[in-house]
């Protein structure tokens, strides 16, 4: 059986070699005669994978030291309410930036425990730009600033960040987390939803400066906490064991490309060969603003939208699969998060030319 290219926005492609790795160990993980899956998590064993996942995940992203990492569950919508409910009193104002339909259900949810300010928003033109700093109008006085850093229904990506001076700057940086370097000294919070870049679903990263840590008002449930999460090495309870397990090896795997630039590298050229396929034909176009496009999620849209089920019939004919767009965007999305390999591209580029030359 042959492996066909995935351009699914999530749960994504994940690197075959990790894949493989996880096959051969999963019966028998480096002698102990156990599954990873069948192993308890306060034994030596899952101590190891879970220290070792976060010694990884310290190096490739340059983790300062005072900063915690959780391994928690719930995916990034939780986090769309543990945010607040941590970070934010209930008489407390947050900034939040709407660049999307995910920026959009985290401010919803946010607002049914503080204030929240939206301090820009591309929403009047459906999403297809980033505001930038001159279009913000920011709260000093904010409890935290929260941004999507990357919009995969919409195609869009901050390559440049908010400056929100002393105020916390917060992440959901679900769907580019790893595809390059980051500073995290500029965040107060980030969080990942691990479906796209790390894992398979059902496991979330937090990354989360100690001095936030603890401010959760007093009526949030424990498991709600941060502080609970981060004083029991995020094993309060039965912690996602195999999802850790996966993330840990696709840190490995990581680290053995090169680390978080090199990645960048092979990203950015995936993504431009793909672009300028693009642009350089009449028959598909782009409808982001250029300098906003997002190297992970490239959304398309063809000459003649009747055209649109022919053209995904035929690609997945051709082992191109996952490639329908949101329904408030139309046309094409091809997701091309860090385990898509450039032959992918390749291929669905030569497929769309093959189409428009036959369609066009």
């Amino acid at each position: 059986m042959s492996r066909v290219f995935n351009f699914s926005a999530g749960p994504a492609t994940l690197p075959e070699a990790v894949l493989q790795q996880a096959a051969e160990e999963m019966l028998d993980w480096h002698g102990s005669g156990m599954s990873v899956m069948e192993m308890s998590h306060r034994g030596k064993e899952f101590t190891d994978i879970i220290t070792t996942a976060e010694s990884d995940l310290r190096e490739l992203m340059a983790i300062p030291d005072h900063y915690k990492v959780l391994f928690l569950q719930g995916g990034a919508s939780l986090q769309f309410s543990m945010v607040p409910l941590n970070l934010a009193g209930p008489d407390e104002s947050a900034d939040y930036i709407n660049t999307g339909s995910w920026s959009k259900k985290a401010i919803a949810e946010a607002k049914r425990f503080c204030n929240v300010a939206v301090a820009g928003s591309s929403a009047a033109d459906n999403f297809t730009w980033i505001p930038g700093q001159e279009q913000l109008q920011l709260n000093a006085d904010a409890a935290y600033c929260h941004i999507t850093t990357n919009n995969t229904i919409f195609g869009t990506e901050y390559h440049e960040l908010p400056d929100t001076g002393v105020v916390p700057l917060v992440a959901d940086m679900s769907s580019n987390i790893l595809s390059k370097p980051v500073d995290v000294s500029r965040f107060g919070l980030i969080y990942a939803g691990a479906q796209k870049n790390i894992g398979p679903s059902g496991l979330t990263v937090v990354i989360i400066r100690e001095d936030l840590i603890g401010r959760a008002r007093e009526s949030v449930p424990v498991m709600l906490e941060y502080k609970t999460h981060a004083d029991a090495g995020s094993c309060y309870n039965t912690p996602p064991t195999y999802g850790i397990y996966m993330a840990g090896l696709v840190f490995k795997y990581l680290k053995g490309q090169g680390g978080l630039k090199s990645i960048q590298q092979a990203n950015r050229k995936k993504a431009a060969k793909l672009y300028a396929a693009i642009d350089e034909n009449d028959f598909y176009s782009s409808p982001v603003r250029r300098q906003d496009r997002s190297t992970m999620n490239v959304p398309f849209t063809l000459a003649d939208p009747d055209l649109d089920k022919t053209f995904l019939e035929h690609a997945e004919s051709k082992g191109l699969l996952n490639l329908k767009g949101h329904r408030s965007v139309g046309g094409m999305r091809a997701s091309i998060y860090n385990a898509m390999p450039e032959e992918g591209i390749d291929a669905l580029i030569e497929f769309m030319k093959e189409f428009s030359d036959r369609h066009g």
